[in-house]
């Protein structure tokens, strides 16, 4: 047993420059673990909540009071085995006792919850993903990076309705193969947005912040960047998509205001079906509301066999939301993202949850993002086969990738999964 000795807390600041909670965790022997929490600007509604002080100091967004609950989370938490993450972690769902951390914050949980992995780690002697493989028995592999080009929805003044327009390269042979084909697609689809006079700047996550004038035009123009890198779009790199409809649908009524159109759920898929037939979508997320099961199920009974199919506003990272998407047959994957659930362990049961019906599992970032790197270990440690992180600019995205690139020196080229995170999918098929 290696016993915590003290948990502290700081105020740090985020991508968008708002404060956020950051941890240390020290052990009895002087071994530290230190996370930071993210925070999400497209959120669902039943997943854990960052505390804010409210107020007009820093429009709202200090946190002081999470950072107060660190002294309770210190007192309940020191004595015990740091290497025994489910333990913490259920003593920590016990101090809170609320579904969504309303008492102690999520942002305060979380990044207690990540520090005390860290520490477990740093306490072994392994890196993060080793020490995660070893404590979960799973087998670990570099993951497919999912890399946002445009960004749109909330993370661009909602200046296009959806929220991600990315890239896969299921077809290249290494993690750094994917990050120079992404290079070439990344600067290619600038270069014609530039041209055209279609770009305004650079978006939350570091994609391209579009001036478009229909949501498909940013296929188009994605395809074409795709063509302008030297790719045959659906080959070695096809598109992925996150929808986030939540954001401008509830109800089964859909409002798309780039193009001033009101949509009931079939609309919806229909318009979102024709995509997928035109264009080389291998993967799409939350294609319909949070609170649209019936849209989810009958997206998932027409285009289940051909693209990966996540949930992210719709099971919020949640173990029985999960269960019962599969139960329902609604989705074929869902996104992990720790700050969702609150803690290590309940991300853990919703990954297994996922792995355990056949689904894929896509570990993520948020959009406001800082220097921690946890989820590039915790992607590779469990095997998850994917990673999203954002774009491939800005350096709270990039610390992430060029983590995987030195894990692939660790693990070798070979460790890399490729295509396989996509084998039901249309592309694996040609």
């Amino acid at each position: 047993m290696t016993a915590i000795k003290s948990i502290n807390g700081r105020r740090v600041w985020d991508s968008r420059g708002n404060p956020t909670v950051e941890v240390d965790v020290v052990l009895e022997n002087g071994v530290r673990g230190r996370a930071i929490a993210p925070a999400g600007a497209s959120r669902g509604t039943r997943e854990a909540i960052d505390m804010r002080d409210g107020g007009a100091k820093l429009r709202g967004m200090d946190v002081s009071r999470a950072l107060a609950n660190i002294a309770k989370l210190n007192a309940t938490l020191g004595g015990m085995d740091a290497t025994d993450q489910e333990a913490a972690d259920s003593a920590i769902l016990a101090l809170d006792g609320s579904a969504l951390k309303e008492n102690l914050g999520g942002n305060a949980t979380v990044a207690t919850s990540l520090a005390i992995l860290h520490a477990a780690a740093a306490d072994a002697g392994v890196p993060l993903w080793r020490h995660v493989a070893d404590h979960y028995g799973t087998e670990p592999s570099l993951p497919l990076p999912e890399i946002q080009i445009f960004g749109g929805g909330a993370h661009a003044g909602r200046r296009v309705d959806v929220q991600d327009f990315m890239i896969m390269v299921p077809g290249a042979n290494s993690f750094d193969e994917v990050m120079e084909i992404t290079n070439e697609v990344y600067f290619a689809a600038g270069d014609i947005m530039k041209s055209r006079g279609k770009l305004a700047g650079v978006a939350d996550e570091g994609g391209w912040w579009p001036m478009f004038d229909s949501n498909e035009e940013a296929l188009e123009t994605l395809v074409q960047a795709i063509e302008k890198a030297g790719e045959k779009p659906g080959e070695r790199v096809v598109i992925s998509l996150d929808i986030a409809a939540s954001e401008f649908g509830k109800n089964g009524e859909y409002r798309l205001a780039l193009e001033d159109r009101v949509l009931d759920s079939s609309a919806l898929i229909d318009m979102l079906g024709g995509w997928l037939k035109s264009y080389p979508i291998a993967s799409i997320e939350d294609p319909l509301g949070e609170d649209d099961t019936e849209g989810m199920q009958e997206f998932t009974r027409r285009f289940g066999q051909k693209v990966q199919i996540i949930g992210d506003d719709y099971l919020v990272t949640n173990a029985r939301l999960v269960k019962d998407a599969v139960a329902a047959n609604a989705c074929n994957a869902v996104l992990i993202k720790v700050n969702q659930a609150g803690t290590v362990s309940e991300s853990i049961e919703t990954f297994k949850a996922a792995r355990k019906a056949g689904w894929g599992a896509i570990v993520s970032a948020r959009s406001g993002e800082t220097e921690d790197v946890s989820i590039s270990h915790l992607a590779t440690g469990l095997g998850g086969g994917q990673l999203k992180v954002g774009s491939f600019t800005r350096s709270e995205r990039m610390v992430k990738w060029n983590e995987c690139l030195r894990i692939q020196d660790e693990l070798g080229t070979g460790a890399f999964v490729s295509g396989a995170p996509l084998a039901n999918t249309w592309w694996a098929r040609q």
